[in-house]
C-alpha cells in the first residue's frame, strides 16, 4: 500500500497544481489591473482646511486632517495613494485607479462629526431642531457622546430585513453614557418623543430609533454597543462605518480643484523596466539550464508559472500595481529560485555525495532534506510582510501584500508544483540515463568546496572586526555625508504650468532631467497643462525647470507654485518603523522556536549591519533615499533573513549529526555546504537586477542598485556576521543550533514508497 499511498499524493498534486493553472489562466484573460498612479495616473484632489468655530485651519491642524484622510482612503481600497500637505492649509490627494472619484470626493470630504443626543418633546435652551431620517423635525438635547468614544464601526445586513446597518462599539466610558442615555430615554412611556435617541453626523440626523420596551428605566442598553439602522444601502452602510472608524475631522475641508493626473512615471522608463525584466529573467533561464540541464528546464517552467499564478493573484485581491508594490514581488521571485535550487543542490549532495542510488530516491530525498528550509525562510518572511500588511500604511503596506502573496505562491510552486514535474520527468529515459537531468554531477562550485577546510571560523573576533570596520565606513557616510532623503520624506514644491500647445509629456520629463532634475516627477495635469514636483528648490532653479518647458511646449505660463510636505509623513514613518521593529522581533521569537535564541540572535545581527551599509553607501553615492529606496531596503531585509535561515538550518543538521564535533567547524562544515545554494540563486537573482541596474533609470536604477548591493550583503553578513555571533554566544552560553527531533526515518518514504 506504501506506493499506492505515493500514488495518491501525486495524484492531489497534480489535480490541486491543474486547478490553480486553470484559476491564473482565467484571471488572465479576463481581469484587467490595478495600475498605481506611477504607471496609469489617476485622481487627483485638493482640498484646503477651513477655520471652524474651535479651530484655527494652521499647518498643525492640516498635519491632523491629513491623517485622518489617509485613514479614510486607506479604508476605500485605494493601494498606493500619495497624500501631502500643500503650504499651510491645502493637502493634495491623489488616488491611483479610482474608478468613481465622486465617491471618493463624498467619502474624504465630509468632516464625519458622528454625536449621540436625547430627543426632547418640548424645546429647551440648549435645543435645536432638525429633520430625522423620514423628514419629519425632532427637537435634540446636548450631545451625550461624541464619535471619539467609538471603538470600532462595521457594516452588515440587517437580520430583521431592514437593509443594512451599521454596527458600533463603544470604548472606555462612552459605554456607560450610552446606558445613561438610553436609560434615561427609556423612563418615557412607548410612542412619546422623548424615548428616541438621535445619532447624527455632521449636523444630519441618520437614525433615531425608540429605545425598546425591553430596556428597563435608568438602566438603559448595557453590553457596550448599539446598532444604527436606517435602510441603508450596502455602500452607504460602508461608508459611514468607514468615517466613524477614520473619525473626524479636526476641522472643515473644502474641495478646491479635482482634475484627472497622468502617470508619475513616463512610458520610456515603464518599458525600460519591462525590457530590463524580461532580459534578466530569460537571462536566469539560461544559467539554471546551463547548470540543471532538464533540471533546470523544470525550474524555468515553475519560474513562468510562479510570475502567472503570483500576477493572477494580485488581480483576483484587487492589489493595485505599483513599483514599491512590485519589489515585494521581486524579492518573492529570488525566494521562488532559491527554493527549487535548495532542492536541486540537496538531490545532487544526496546522489553523488552521500548516498547514491536512484535519481527519482535521491530527488524525493532532496525535498525531504531541503523541506524545513523552504518552509522555515518562507514562514520568516510571511510573518514580516503579515505585520507590514496589518500595522504599516502607504507603500511599506503594498510591499507587504504583494510580498505576501508571492510568498504564499512560492511555497505552492517549490512544494507541488515543482514536485509533480521532477516526479514526472525523472523516470523513464531520465532514470536509466540520470546525467540527462543535471542532478548527479556535483557542479565546480561543489567540488571546489569540498577541498576547503571548515575550520575557517575558528576565530570569529578577527571576522567581526573587519565586519565591524565596514560598517563604522558605512555609517560615517551618514554623518559626513549625509543621507540625502527623497521628496516623500523632506516635501519639496509644485510648480504647474499652462502651455501654449499641447506637448508630449516624455520631451518635458527629458527636458528638465537635462536642465539637473532627474528625479522630478513631471505630470500631464490637463490637456495644456504641466505640474513638475521636486525637492526643496529656489527660485533660479524654478526657473530653469520654466525654460525647460517652454523648450518643449513653447511658451510656459506659471499658474501654481507651492511649499508641499512629506508624503511619507511622521504618521506614516512611524507606523513603518514599529510594523518593521515587531516584524523582526517575530522573525526573532520564531527563529529562537525553530532553531535556537542564539542562532536568532546572530540573524538579526546580520540584518541590522546589512541595512546599515545599505544606507551608509548610499549616503556617501549620495544616492536619494525615497519611497522606492524603502521597498528595496524592506527587500534586503527579507534576502538576509533567508540566507541566515537557510545556512542555520543546516548548522542544526550537522550538529545533529556530528554532536562531539567543535561548534566552529560545525557552523564552518555548513556554510560550506550550503554555499552552492547560495552562488546559485545569487547569480540567478543577479541576471534580473543587474539587467535593472543596466537597463533602467532614476529611481528604478538605484532600486536595483540597493537590491544588488543587498544581495551581496546579505550573503557575506551571514558568513562574517551571523556565523561568528553564533559562535561567540555558543561558547558564552553553550548549545546553540541544537538539532529538533524529527520523525523516524524508517518511516520515511520517497514518492514511490520506498523506505528513504
Amino acid at each position: 500500500m506504501p506506493r499506492e499511498t505515493a500514488r495518491r499524493g501525486m495524484t492531489g498534486r497534480a489535480v490541486v497544481s491543474l486547478v490553480v493553472l486553470a484559476a491564473t489562466v482565467y484571471l488572465l484573460l479576463t481581469t484587467a489591473p490595478r495600475l498605481g498612479l506611477d504607471l496609469r495616473g489617476g485622481t487627483q484632489i485638493v482640498l484646503e482646511t477651513k477655520d471652524s468655530p474651535t479651530v484655527t485651519a494652521d499647518a498643525e491642524t492640516t498635519d491632523r486632517t491629513l491623517e485622518v484622510l489617509r485613514r479614510r482612503v486607506d479604508a476605500l481600497g485605494v493601494a498606493e495613494p500619495m497624500l501631502a500637505r500643500s503650504g499651510d492649509n491645502r493637502i493634495i490627494v491623489e488616488l491611483p485607479g479610482v474608478r468613481d472619484p465622486r465617491e471618493a470626493v463624498e467619502v474624504i470630504g465630509r468632516t464625519a462629526q458622528l454625536s449621540f443626543h436625547p430627543v426632547l418633546a418640548t424645546g429647551a435652551a440648549d435645543s435645536r431642531v432638525l429633520n430625522d431620517e423620514s423628514g419629519q423635525p425632532i427637537t435634540l438635547g446636548p450631545a451625550a457622546l461624541t464619535g471619539e468614544g467609538v471603538d470600532e464601526a462595521r457594516s452588515s445586513i440587517d437580520s430583521q430585513g431592514g437593509g443594512w446597518l451599521v454596527s458600533v462599539d463603544f470604548k472606555g466610558d462612552s459605554g456607560r453614557a450610552w446606558e445613561r442615555l438610553t436609560g434615561q430615554a427609556a423612563c418615557s412611556p412607548p410612542g412619546d418623543p422623548a424615548r428616541r435617541v438621535a445619532i447624527a453626523l455632521d449636523d444630519k440626523v441618520i437614525s433615531s430609533p425608540q429605545v425598546s420596551p425591553q430596556v428597563a428605566c435608568g438602566v438603559g442598553i448595557v453590553g457596550g454597543s448599539t446598532q444604527i439602522t436606517g435602510r441603508f444601502s450596502p455602500a452607504e452602510a460602508k461608508d459611514l462605518a468607514l468615517l466613524i472608524n477614520a473619525g473626524a475631522l479636526p476641522t472643515p475641508v473644502e474641495i478646491i480643484e479635482q482634475r484627472t493626473v497622468g502617470p508619475t512615471l513616463g512610458a520610456a522608463a515603464i518599458d525600460a523596466s519591462a525590457r530590463a525584466a524580461v532580459i534578466g529573467l530569460a537571462l536566469t533561464a539560461l544559467f539554471l539550464l546551463a547548470v540543471y540541464r532538464l533540471a533546470g528546464l523544470i525550474a524555468v517552467g515553475a519560474l513562468v508559472a510562479y510570475a502567472g499564478v503570483s500576477y493572477a493573484a494580485l488581480l483576483a485581491v484587487g492589489a493595485t500595481l505599483t513599483l514599491p508594490g512590485l519589489a515585494g514581488f521581486v524579492l518573492a521571485i529570488g525566494m521562488a529560485v532559491d527554493a527549487t535550487v535548495l532542492v536541486f543542490e540537496r538531490a545532487r549532495e544526496e546522489h553523488s555525495v552521500k548516498r547514491g542510488g536512484s535519481l527519482p530516491r535521491s530527488v524525493s530525498r532532496g525535498f525531504s532534506g531541503a523541506l524545513s528550509a523552504i518552509v522555515d525562510s518562507n514562514v520568516t518572511t510571511l510573518l514580516a510582510a503579515g505585520l507590514l500588511f496589518w500595522l504599516a500604511s502607504g507603500p511599506v503596506r503594498g510591499f507587504g501584500v504583494t510580498l505576501s502573496i508571492g510568498v504564499v505562491v512560492a511555497l505552492f510552486i517549490s512544494l507541488v508544483l515543482t514536485r509533480l514535474l521532477l516526479h514526472l520527468t525523472m523516470r523513464g529515459v531520465v532514470a536509466r540515463k540520470p546525467r540527462l537531468s543535471g542532478l548527479t554531477h556535483e557542479g565546480r562550485v561543489r567540488q571546489w568546496v569540498n577541498r576547503r577546510d571548515p575550520e575557517f571560523l575558528g576565530k570569529p573576533k578577527r571576522w567581526l572586526m573587519v565586519a565591524g570596520a565596514v560598517v563604522i565606513a558605512a555609517i560615517a557616510g551618514l554623518f559626513v555625508a549625509g543621507p540625502n532623503l527623497g521628496v516623500e520624506f523632506t516635501g519639496g514644491r509644485v510648480v504647474e504650468y499652462s502651455t501654449s500647445a499641447p506637448a508630449d509629456v516624455e520631451w518635458v520629463r527629458d527636458a528638465v532631467s537635462d536642465a539637473g532634475f532627474p528625479r522630478a516627477v513631471v505630470q500631464m495635469s490637463g490637456e495644456k497643462d504641466i505640474s513638475v514636483r521636486t525637492e526643496p528648490i529656489d527660485e533660479d532653479a524654478t526657473e530653469r525647470i520654466r525654460t525647460a518647458v517652454a523648450g518643449v511646449a513653447g511658451d510656459a505660463t506659471e499658474i501654481r507654485d507651492e511649499k508641499i510636505g512629506p508624503s511619507l509623513g511622521a504618521e506614516l514613518r512611524t507606523k513603518a518603523v514599529i510594523a518593521l521593529g515587531l516584524a523582526v522581533l517575530a522573525q526573532l521569537i520564531y527563529l529562537a522556536v525553530r532553531f535556537d535564541w542564539r542562532l536568532g540572535l546572530a540573524t538579526v545581527a546580520a540584518l541590522a549591519q546589512d541595512v546599515l551599509i545599505i544606507l551608509g553607501i548610499f549616503a556617501w553615492l549620495g544616492k536619494s533615499m525615497d519611497g522606492v529606496f524603502l521597498a528595496a531596503l524592506l527587500t534586503v531585509i527579507g534576502y538576509s533573513v533567508n540566507d541566515s535561515v537557510v545556512v542555520f538550518d543546516r548548522v542544526r543538521e550537522v550538529r545533529g549529526q556530528r554532536r562531539k564535533e567543535p561548534f566552529p567547524r560545525v557552523v564552518g562544515t555548513a556554510v560550506l555546504q550550503t554555499l552552492p545554494r547560495t552562488i546559485n540563486t545569487g547569480i540567478g537573482v543577479l541576471f534580473v537586477l543587474g539587467a535593472l541596474l543596466v537597463l533602467g533609470d532614476g529611481s528604478l536604477a538605484d532600486f536595483a542598485l540597493a537590491l544588488l548591493l543587498g544581495l551581496v550583503a546579505g550573503t557575506v553578513s551571514t558568513v562574517a556576521t551571523a556565523g561568528p555571533v553564533a559562535i561567540l554566544l555558543d561558547k558564552r552560553w553553550p548549545g546553540a543550533g541544537r538539532p529538533i527531533r524529527k520523525t523516524n526515518p524508517t518511516r520515511q518514504r520517497d514518492d514511490n514508497g520506498a523506505v528513504v
